[in-house]
């Protein structure tokens, strides 16, 4: 009987990872009903890692009320596993740009605080070590308002609390972390993270994030010199020096934040839910791989799901296939990283719009016919390959 794993991420802005899992299966149970399928869904640390991992681990949401980007209430959840001993926190949930509307954008205002109310709330369910996915922020404000919910505080000259946003962070002079929760030191904060991008610099937070947060080419200026100024203080004062740390932009600059203020350790997101939902246990045995995620193109190869799953799975001798919503420039690299073979699952006569409507139903049908070809080349003698 043939084993086949499913290890797709979220196709993003159409289907959950879960989704995209599920209707796979059914492409794969066409080609080979008595075929065991075994479908793990994936994630590199950004939006769908909590479901990804509570899918895997049998894990449990908590629900908590906390401030989005520009300080409103809204309802965000993170994930318990392990017998409640560890959580898993995607930032996007109380910090992302999915939060605000188009004409809400402004990383000057927008706010990390919600992020860190995320983390008080698993601290106080009694985690003791705690994942956070920090992809899809809103925001370019160093992780200070997430330290600002955790005790630090940020004063200017004269003493006085700097508003939140990363706008004012050019008149930082003071960082006063003696009311950090205690309980931080008690954590392992762990920082999964799909991008390697210092905190300030021609790659840094300001400049490459920014404008894709709302920020005109001013903004970017004042929003670079705020994170110098912040990453000059947190050396002199905390003895942090994480301005060229190769993360700490992420998530306009919450990576600096976690590792000088938590002491967290930066990993790279899809190592760290492989690793999570036991990909190397689930692939043991298998005759095939596949994998997935909306878009291939050249950042796959680098940091996202489909790439890390593909090394893995070539280490272990697996054929992995991966199927994409659409393919874009560059997307060939991940044939390097043990991808034997890609495809999207949009016929070229069908537009985007429609493909996304029909995602579930081409990507089982894309599935079942990776499969039936594998099968064939298999009993035709051609060995493993699902090309």
């Amino acid at each position: 009987m043939v084993k086949i794993v499913l290890a797709p991420d979220s196709f993003k802005e159409n289907l959950s990872s879960v989704e995209v899992a599920r209707a796979m299966a059914r492409g794969v149970r066409r080609a080979s009903p008595e075929a065991e399928v075994d479908s793990v869904p994936m994630a590199d640390g950004g939006e769908g890692t909590v479901e990804a991992l509570v899918s895997a681990t049998g894990g449990v949401y908590h629900r908590q009320t906390v401030h989005d980007p520009l300080g409103r209430e809204v309802q965000a959840r993170f994930a318990l596993l392990g017998k409640g001993r560890w959580a898993v926190i995607e930032m996007a949930q109380a910090s992302g740009l999915g939060l605000l509307n188009a004409n809400e954008r402004n990383p000057l205002l927008t706010s990390t605080r919600g992020t860190g109310e995320l983390i008080l709330g698993a601290m106080e369910a009694g985690a003791k070590r705690i994942v956070i996915g920090i992809g899809g922020s809103a925001t370019v404000d160093g992780g200070t308002g997430m330290a600002r919910a955790l005790g630090v505080r940020f004063l200017d000259g004269a003493g006085n609390e700097l508003p939140e946003g990363g706008g004012s962070l050019g008149q930082l002079e003071t960082i006063d972390a003696s009311g950090l929760d205690r309980r931080v030191k008690d954590v392992a904060i762990e920082i999964a993270s799909d991008v390697d991008n210092p905190l300030v610099g021609q790659r840094g937070a300001a400049r490459v994030f920014g404008p894709q947060k709302g920020a005109t080419p001013e903004m970017v200026e004042q929003l670079e010199a705020g994170l110098n100024r912040l990453g000059e203080k947190m050396a002199e004062q905390l003895g942090k020096k994480v301005r060229g740390v190769r993360g700490a932009g992420a998530a306009g600059g919450l990576g600096a934040g976690l590792l000088g203020f938590l002491a967290g350790r930066l990993r790279s997101g899809v190592e760290l839910v492989i690793e999570a939902v036991g990909l190397v246990d689930r692939l043991a045995g298998a005759q095939l791989c596949i994998t997935g995620e909306g878009r291939l193109d050249s950042q796959t190869a680098h940091g996202k799901t489909v790439a890390g799953v593909g090394r893995l799975a070539r280490s272990l001798n697996v054929p992995a296939v991966a199927l994409a919503g659409q393919i874009g420039p560059g997307a060939e690299q991940v044939l390097s990283e043990g991808i034997v073979q890609y495809r999207s699952i949009k016929p070229e006569s069908m537009s985007v719009q429609e493909s996304m409507a029909r995602a579930p139903e081409l990507l089982a049908e894309a599935a079942e016919e990776v499969v039936r070809r594998f099968i064939a080349n298999s009993e035709s003698g051609k060995g493993k390959n699902a090309r």
